[in-house]
């Protein structure tokens, strides 16, 4: 790729020499910022649904002041349908000092969105204050839906984690020449980014491209080869072709999330075959294929696999509420929607029965909130920190508990609500709704908070309370004020100890 040299750099527009070529970025708020850079190939053509091939080399210049095009995604939560261009492989840098000698800690953010959706130049993803606060942020595009999960014959599993890897093996490779030290890299994300977080620290190809991770809001859907395939082989024949590469790649990258949304609207009918992930609609995520993702991150954990890797983990305290309110159930449960959820979701055969007597004051909706917001994301959480300090490793959990003014507060400390504030874009993007207009300073004072845990965890491993153990279970709840307790849902806890979260199964065949 031949491009033409332009006027000399300027303190405004700073210029760095990366492996691939020369960029040219823009000054914003003090800060050098690059965009679109493209850390990957193109997936498309002869390279579709192939794992992450090398960039090529450009001559000259590249400007880098825009975002790249969004991979194709689920239009289900209102993501982008934008398809102009087919580079969705890159990433996005922020630096306060893209000097070589500067040494800066480094943050690659993984953007979350159901393994269907998500897109780094979302306006909740701007770095701007992050790294206001002294570290080099990274935010990526990686393939989402059937061209990064669907388990397909002929094509490597997972290659929506091959693309993390590769964004990580950028980093390594280049961040020095943005001030970056590639010896100090933390990997960090929410829901479906903090899922990629578990997986990568489980992954043999990611060993060694991050010292420390940040997973918020980790989800425990992990599937199985033989489950994936058959999710597969449903979005196939709705497309009338058969689950391979070739069959696949004669359809058009734009029409494929339409597919997956297809399946995730009617997946109740496939109940019997393919169980808790038809309650809460989740077609695509992480397969523990036994190569790629050897093991679940809970079992590879266990077993030291991140050992060296310090882990900062937690959850909000509401999970459930914000998917209750897009699914029109929020205020009025039924006590027959609450009996299906726990039967279906509730640990061990008996479940059911444990939760409603773990929380005897609970009415039905309480429940119903509690064991979706248990099986979904809290105790996956709680459980990696847990595999984490088996196996050897060092970890700390928190609890967002802190309730959302926004929306006449209904939603409570949310999903979601941890994104505004960690990234301090707090009246910018749809999260931003959940803060409220104007921000309080009670909320610009969490946030300030928040921000500066992850930054100095990042820095120098130490988010500012104690480590996470078997004994005390401390963990810092982000409120206003903000505490240190023991771990707030021992209940829960309790009831899901025993629970492993395999990767699940294909019920029947």
């Amino acid at each position: 790729m031949a491009l033409t040299a332009s006027s000399k750099p300027s303190e405004s527009e700073p210029e760095v020499g990366t492996a691939a070529g020369v960029l040219r970025g823009g000054r914003e708020a003090g800060l050098a910022v690059f965009r679109g850079i493209p850390f990957a190939e193109p997936p498309v053509g002869a390279l579709r649904f192939a794992a992450p091939q090398p960039v090529r080399s450009w001559d000259g210049v590249r400007p880098a002041v825009a975002y790249g095009p969004p991979p194709p995604q689920s239009g289900l939560l209102g993501a982008s349908q934008d398809t102009a261009g087919d580079d969705w492989l890159t990433l996005n840098v922020w630096t306060p000092d893209p000097d070589p000698a500067a040494g800066l800690p480094v943050m690659v953010w993984i953007p979350g969105g159901g393994y269907v959706a998500g897109n780094s130049s979302l306006p909740e993803y701007d770095a701007g204050r992050l790294a206001g606060s002294g570290a080099v942020v990274v935010t990526l595009n990686y393939r989402l839906g059937i061209e990064g999960f669907a388990q397909i014959d002929g094509a490597p599993a997972n290659r929506g984690l091959l693309d993390q890897v590769a964004a990580l093996q950028w980093v390594r490779d280049n961040i020095r020449v943005f001030g970056g030290d590639p010896d100090r890299v933390t990997v960090f994300g929410e829901s479906a980014g903090g899922g990629s977080v578990a997986a990568l620290l489980a992954m043999p190809r990611a060993a060694g491209l991050f010292r420390r991770a940040i997973a918020q809001s980790v989800p425990g859907t992990f599937f199985s080869p033989e489950l994936a395939a058959d999710i597969a082989a449903a979005c196939a024949v709705e497309l009338g072709i058969r689950p391979t590469v070739s069959g696949l790649s004669a359809v058009a990258p734009a029409r494929l999330p339409g597919v997956g949304d297809a399946i995730s609207a009617k997946t109740v009918q496939w109940r019997e075959r393919w169980g808790q992930i038809t309650h809460r609609p989740t077609p695509f995520a992480p397969v523990v294929d036994g190569d790629v993702l050897p093991a679940t991150p809970w079992q590879a954990l266990a077993d030291g696999a991140a050992r060296d890797v310090g882990l900062l983990v937690g959850h909000t305290r509401d999970e459930h509420r914000l998917f209750s309110l897009i699914d029109g159930v929020l205020g009025q449960v039924t006590h027959e929607q609450t009996e299906t959820a726990l039967h279906l979701l509730a640990p061990g055969p008996d479940g059911a029965r444990r939760y409603r007597e773990a929380f005897p004051a609970a009415a039905d909706e309480e429940l119903y909130e509690l064991v979706n917001a248990d099986w979904l994301f809290r105790m996956p959480s709680l459980h990696l920190a847990d595999a984490q300090i088996a196996g050897g490793g060092r970890a700390h959990l928190y609890e967002l508990t802190w309730s959302a003014p926004g929306l006449g507060g209904a939603l409570g400390a949310c999903h979601g609500l941890d994104v505004p504030l960690v990234f301090g874009n707090l009246s910018s993007g749809q999260p931003a709704m959940l803060i409220g207009d104007p921000p309080s300073p009670a909320a610009e004072e969490l946030s300030a908070q928040i921000r500066r845990a992850w930054t100095a965890f990042a820095a120098h491993g130490d988010p500012g309370w104690p480590a996470y153990d078997a004994d005390h279970r401390l963990a810092q709840l982000f409120d206003t004020p903000s505490m240190v307790t023991a771990y707030p849902e021992e209940t829960s806890r309790l009831l899901w100890q025993d629970h492993t979260f395999p990767a699940l199964p294909l019920l029947a065949r």
